[in-house]
């Protein structure tokens, strides 16, 4: 099993990566949330990966952080829920969200995601609430102290640049999320600043 891949990025898209590791080009499918975090081609990457064996295809699956792969393999041990599934689930929410959404059985918000109705909401409810609620106390086993909206503004404005957008664009943007919602997580921030740019 190929648990991590450090390398060059060759190619990139949402929804998946080319990685150059030793000379081999592994194409690895990623959520959205690590395809935003992750730094353009040409620059080198570490991604935290899951081997997904079938009959017909060996496929591999990044995330950038520890957490997002240890969710996206509880959420594959789901009945209903394949990889695909999985990671439209993790492109639609962020893994602290998703902890926190799983264990006040918050069927709204699960409801929200796209692929997610009412009923796989209760099954996942069901399947990983007490999950859930073990890997949220190991990841934050104290209250956090909220990071300063400053040093979050400056990692989603990297994040842009990474992107291609224009930086007083993409400055405004971030300045006008962090206004309306300063406790905003990353990813949620990114997403929003991104929504924001679409409509300049």
């Amino acid at each position: 099993m190929i648990a991590q891949i450090r390398g060059r990025i060759l190619h990139k898209e949402p929804g998946s990566v080319v990685v150059e590791a030793n000379g081999l080009g592994y194409q690895i499918f990623v959520s959205l949330t690590t395809f935003y975090e992750i730094p353009d081609p040409e620059q080198t990457v570490t991604l935290h990966t899951h081997t997904h064996v079938r009959e017909d295809a060996l496929q591999l699956f990044g995330f950038s952080r520890p957490l997002e792969k240890e969710l996206f393999q509880i959420l594959i041990g789901v009945s209903g829920i394949g990889p695909k599934l999985a990671l439209n689930i993790l492109s639609g929410i962020a893994p602290e969200e998703l902890l926190h959404s799983l264990d006040q059985r918050d069927m709204n918000r699960l409801q929200s995601v796209p692929g997610i109705g009412r009923k796989m909401a209760e099954r996942m409810v069901v399947d990983l609430q007490e999950k859930a609620r073990k890997i949220g106390l190991r990841w934050t086993p104290q209250p956090a102290e909220p990071r300063p909206a400053d040093g979050r503004a400056e990692d989603v404005l990297s994040a842009l640049l990474n992107l291609g957008y224009k930086k007083a664009p993409a400055e405004k943007a971030v300045e006008s999320v962090f206004r309306q919602t300063p406790d905003l997580t990353l990813e949620m921030a990114l997403k929003e600043s991104l929504r924001i740019l679409a409509t300049l």
